[in-house]
């Protein structure tokens, strides 16, 4: 039986001579830094930056994970440059919000073309057969993603296969978001995008020092985990992170379409953790939604009846701050989420019957005023 190899290491902090140790430790034991780059070779590192948040607040790639890789590769890359497309806005003022342009700009490293980006033909993908491709991925030889472990209310975690979404530039992500309305279909096009840019990445890290509980992945609670965890094989680096928090990685709905459509594996008896001990590293709790993820994408009266008992946006008035930023997030049109009446000066509101439960107002609000609930009808 063929396995995954995931790498688990310990690290108590971001003290950057800790992680620089660590992130070596990791790589050396899936075959060192020769196996993952070459001398003449352009590498693309790939945080999560969701937004521009702080370090602090667990939301994005801690920029000591970004500095401790981009100086291991260029030991060995003529070249190394880094980018992620967020949520909202340009790339430039979140990179900078979430420390990660300070320490790239101390190596040196370039920033990649994440603002415009030409759609790529994909003929053998299960799924999406052309998708826009951010132009710095393309220009790249080889992709290092560094994701962060965090809570996800359409995925329930966001690991290794969801980090890739933002080589997708701009708006374009929430166009796929309502083209993929649903959480399996979403995780679908999730791992069709991997398994296109499959042959330039290269390598998965996932930074979870301190890592997102609950009302993820902008407005959770953060977590001291004390792990960072390395794979070539983004399914199985998930199904590990799953194991951390004792959730069943079935319940991750990426898992099911990557071993299926073989990206990786989700079974624990086909994955060899090295390093440090899985066990040691359970935090021995962990507040992540583990019920079974349900598909709301029926018609006529069985698609109105389940809008009644889904799962749902609330907006809590109390906390909004009139900033737009989830009115501009749905992908709908006309919008689930909307200025009433066109006044921009109360919180906006819910039309739950256009509503496609794809999360991105929830995802996008800056001040945690959008929770996902369960209605009263919901068993």
């Amino acid at each position: 039986m063929s396995t995954s190899k995931v790498a688990l290491i310990r690290c108590s902090t971001y003290d950057e001579e800790e992680v620089l140790a660590a992130v070596r430790s990791g790589i050396d034991l899936l075959g060192g830094i020769d196996s993952f780059a070459a001398a003449d070779e352009q590498i693309l590192l790939k945080p999560n930056v969701l937004a521009g948040d702080p370090p602090e607040r667990c939301v994005c790639t801690h920029p000591a994970i970004l500095k401790a890789v981009g100086q291991l590769f260029l030991e060995k890359s003529r070249t190394v440059s880094y980018g992620d497309s967020p949520g909202h806005g340009d790339p430039r003022p979140n990179l900078t919000t979430a420390g990660l342009t300070a320490c790239a700009e101390e190596l040196g490293l370039e920033l990649a073309d994440f603002d415009q980006g030409r759609h790529v033909d994909f003929a053998d993908s299960p799924q999406a057969k052309s998708l826009l491709i951010a132009n710095g991925v393309l220009a790249a030889d080889g992709i290092v993603s560094l994701s962060k472990l965090k809570t996800h209310m359409v995925t329930r975690m966001t690991g290794a296969v969801k980090n890739l979404y933002g080589c997708i530039p701009g708006q374009t992500k929430r166009r796929y978001h309502y083209m993929n309305p649903n959480a399996f279909d979403f995780s679908q096009l999730l791992v069709a995008l991997n398994l296109a840019l499959k042959p330039k990445v290269r390598l998965h890290i996932m930074d979870g020092i301190m890592a997102m509980e609950g009302n993820g992945p902008r407005n959770g609670d953060p977590v001291h985990m004390g792990v960072l965890l390395f794979s070539t094989d983004p399914v199985a680096l998930d199904t590990v992170m799953c194991e951390l928090i004792e959730l069943n990685p079935m319940r991750v709905t990426t898992s099911g379409p990557g071993g299926r459509w073989g990206l990786g594996t989700y079974r624990m008896e086909e994955i060899e953790v090295v390093g440090d001990s899985l066990t040691a590293a359970r935090p021995g709790s962990f507040n992540v939604k583990r019920g079974t993820i349900r598909d709301f994408s029926s018609q006529g009266l069985l698609a109105r009846v389940d809008n009644l008992i889904a799962q749902r946006p609330v907006l809590d008035k109390e906390k909004c701050v009139f900033c737009g930023q989830c009115v501009q997030a749905c992908p709908v049109q006309p919008k689930a989420l909307d200025w009433y009446k066109g006044n921009q000066n109360q919180p906006p509101r819910y039309t739950y019957s256009r509503c496609i439960r794809c999360y991105c107002c929830q995802e996008i609000c800056p001040e945690g005023a959008i929770a996902v609930k369960r209605t009263f009808l919901r068993l």
